[in-house]
C-alpha cells in the first residue's frame, strides 16, 4: 500500500474526494538558472518527504464550478529546503483548502542545490514566482480571481512564503508581461524567518551555504524585508517548537505591527514542530481560524 502511494505522488495522479490531479509544469520550455543533474540526483519518495527536484511542478487540486469560490493558494511544502513534505504539508492541506472552495496549488519547487543550479540561493524563490506569474496568467481559464491568490508555508516552506511574499519587487524570472509577483495573504505555519541569531541552521547553509556573506544573510532574514506592502499574513507557532524557535514568527509579528500590515498571529502552548493541519495538543483546529481570517478580509467570497 505505502508502494501505491509513493508511486501516485510521484506521478502526480492522485484521487481524492476533492480532486484529480495531474502536475503542471512550471517550465515546459526549460528550467532556468539550471545545470543538468548528476546520474545519482534524481526524484524520489521517502516515506512522506520528497527529494531531487529537478522538474518543478504545480499539483493543481481543482474543483467544480460550483464549488470553487475564485481564491487560491500556493502551498509550500517543508524540510529544510532538503525535502518536501508531500502529505502533511502538501496534500492533506490541499484537501483542506477545497473543503473551503479555495483552488489549491502544491508548488514541488527545486530544493537548493549546486550541483544542479547554477545560483542556489534564487532557485525556490524562482520556482515560487512563476507559480504565481503561471496562475495569474492562466486564471481566467482555471476560474481563479487574479486578485485572491495565496501562499502558505510551513517551516522551510514558510521562509519560501515569506521570501516570496517580502521579495516580490524583484522578479527573479522572465516577467515580461509584468505579471504582479505579489501574493495577496500569507499564511505561515512554524516558518523559518531570519537567517540571524534564532535562525534554523539547516535551512540557512542548505540555501546559502555555510560561510555566507552578511549581505546574504541578511537579505534573507525576512523579518528585515516587511514593508507597508507586505501582504496581509496569518502566523501559527507552537511555543515548545524545539526546531524552528518561536522567535522567528515573533519577530517576524513585530516587523508586520511596525509597519501596519494587517496580520493575525496564534500561538499554541505545545504542538512542537510539523504539526501540519492538527496539532493534537489541543481541540482549537488552526485552519478554522484561517477560515474565519480569509472570509473577514473578502478571499471567499464568490
Amino acid at each position: 500500500m505505502r508502494f501505491l502511494f509513493t508511486f501516485a505522488i510521484i506521478t502526480g495522479f492522485i484521487t481524492t474526494g476533492f480532486a484529480q490531479q495531474k502536475p503542471i509544469l512550471l517550465y515546459p520550455n526549460g528550467v532556468p538558472n539550471s545545470k543538468p543533474a548528476p546520474a545519482d540526483y534524481m526524484e524520489k519518495m521517502d516515506n512522506d518527504f520528497m527529494f531531487g527536484v529537478t522538474e518543478p511542478t504545480l499539483i493543481p487540486y481543482f474543483l467544480a464550478k460550483d464549488k470553487a469560490n475564485g481564491a487560491a493558494v500556493i502551498i509550500c511544502p517543508g524540510g529544510g529546503y532538503s525535502g518536501l513534505s508531500m502529505v502533511n504539508e502538501g496534500s492533506t492541506i490541499a484537501e483542506a483548502f477545497n473543503s473551503i472552495g479555495v483552488t489549491a496549488f502544491i508548488l514541488k519547487y527545486r530544493l537548493p542545490s549546486d550541483s544542479i543550479m547554477v545560483d542556489k540561493t534564487i532557485g525556490p524563490l524562482q520556482d515560487a514566482q512563476r507559480a504565481i506569474q503561471l496562475i495569474r496568467l492562466n486564471a481566467a481559464a482555471w476560474g481563479i480571481d487574479p486578485d485572491r491568490v495565496g501562499v502558505i508555508g510551513f517551516s522551510a516552506g514558510g521562509h519560501l512564503a515569506s521570501t516570496f511574499g517580502t521579495h516580490f519587487n524583484k522578479a527573479v524570472i522572465d516577467n515580461k508581461n509584468n505579471i504582479n509577483l505579489r501574493p495577496d495573504f500569507m499564511v505561515l505555519l512554524y516558518p523559518v524567518i531570519t537567517f540571524g541569531k534564532y535562525a534554523h541552521v539547516g535551512s540557512r547553509e542548505n540555501l546559502i551555504g555555510k560561510i555566507p556573506s552578511q549581505e546574504l544573510i541578511d537579505l534573507y532574514s525576512n523579518e528585515k524585508q516587511v514593508t507597508p506592502n507586505t501582504p496581509p499574513t496569518f502566523l501559527v507557532h507552537a511555543e515548545n517548537d524545539g526546531l524552528v524557535p518561536i522567535q522567528n514568527t515573533l519577530i517576524f509579528y513585530d516587523a508586520l505591527v511596525a509597519n501596519k500590515v494587517p496580520s493575525e498571529l496564534h500561538i499554541y502552548p505545545k504542538g512542537d514542530h510539523g504539526f501540519g493541519l492538527n496539532n493534537r495538543t489541543t481541540k482549537e483546529k488552526w485552519f478554522d481560524n484561517l477560515t474565519s481570517w480569509m472570509d473577514a478580509n473578502g478571499w471567499l467570497k464568490r
